[in-house]
């Protein structure tokens, strides 16, 4: 009896430990928040794993990355070589959905927006400063623009998906190039500032006249307006999972992503990719790990987590509006993670 009660405890012991061990926190993009929530709470019914992602932006994830404090980032903006150093140098990019970055808007009576690279630059650069602007008005004909200021909403921590905007404005404009710039983080010229997606998204829905930029999920969640934006093909584009889709395949096809693909490099952007039917502002975000896991059980754990997510997981990204990895890149990424040391 003595003996069957030991083991009892030792089993229940054992377990214990696993189940502590098993545990996995992450920090960082709010851009994929939505579908990591969803994620963790299947493959915590699926497997007994606990997975805790907070979305503290970005740059909150890179920093708890490269200090310790988390198992795993989240970035929609991949590391520099010097982030990478000061993080230890090992750091991989794991990418795991593409989403779009949408241009949302609260006015009253217009509901069909159009706007082209200069002009959604203007009203960033706080440049165009009231939706009657003739160069509004010039895109949207039939709308009738009332005599409003234009509020401009912007992230106002370090965030990926600044990182993913600015970067497009960037390319399209040469005046938001040398007057602002791209980054996770930049010196806005107007607006007032919002935490998070969820905290754009806010500002944009209690200020009649707002404008701002967050990711599709949050756009739909809080039932808010989107622009069609004007892409490389000259079409005005609205942003959903097939435009998304379409810009992932367009950006796919440059010889350049195929190169970097190829060579294991999956810091990809696929912002003004080519193609029809291609929403102009797409960007891919990461989780970021170590190749070198110094933690065993951790390191098992987080590698059977990726590979959940590339593969059975991936089913579930669509009802949330991300677009899947294409197989062609999973298939390179699933390398990668097979290829972390434990």
């Amino acid at each position: 009896m003595i003996k069957k009660f030991l083991a009892v405890l030792i089993s229940t012991a054992l377990l214990s430990g696993a189940a502590f061990a098993a545990t996995l926190n992450g920090a960082g993009a709010t851009f994929p928040y939505p579908i990591y929530v969803k994620w963790n709470s299947i493959y915590s019914n699926k497997t007994g794993v606990q997975v805790n992602y907070q979305g503290i932006g970005s740059g909150g994830g890179i920093r708890q990355f490269s200090s310790g404090v988390v198992d795993f980032g989240g970035s929609d903006a991949p590391l520099t070589e010097a982030q990478i150093d000061a993080a230890g140098g090992d750091v991989l990019h794991i990418p795991t959905v593409m989403g779009a970055v949408v241009v949302s808007y609260n006015l009253q009576g217009v509901s069909g927006l159009k706007l082209d690279s200069d002009v959604l630059a203007g009203i960033f650069l706080g440049k165009i400063k009231n939706w009657n602007d003739p160069a509004v008005a010039a895109l949207n004909p039939g709308e009738n623009f009332p005599d409003k200021a234009i509020l401009v909403a912007h992230r106002s921590d370090g965030s990926g998906t600044t990182s993913i905007f600015t970067d497009y404005l960037a390319k399209v404009s040469l005046k938001w190039a040398s007057q602002v710039g791209a980054g996770t983080a930049v010196s806005w010229p107007a607006g007032v500032g919002g935490k998070g997606n969820a905290g754009v998204a806010g500002q944009i829905k209690v200020n009649d006249g707002a404008i701002g930029y967050v990711e599709l999920s949050y756009a739909m969640t809080n039932n808010l307006s989107v622009a069609a934006l004007k892409n490389k093909a000259g079409r005005y584009i609205v942003p959903t999972l097939d435009s998304t889709s379409a810009a992932a395949d367009g950006a796919m096809a440059s010889s350049k992503i195929k190169k970097m693909i190829s060579s294991g490099d999956f810091r990809l952007n696929l912002n003004n990719a080519p193609g029809v039917d291609s929403y102009p502002i797409v960007g891919m975000t990461w989780i970021l790990v170590h190749k070198n896991q110094k933690d065993a059980e951790k390191g098992r754990a987080l590698v059977d987590y990726l590979k959940w997510i590339l593969s059975d997981g991936q089913q579930y990204v669509s009802e949330l509006l991300y677009a899947p990895l294409p197989s062609s890149v999973r298939s390179k990424v699933l390398n990668a993670v097979n290829g972390i040391k434990i």
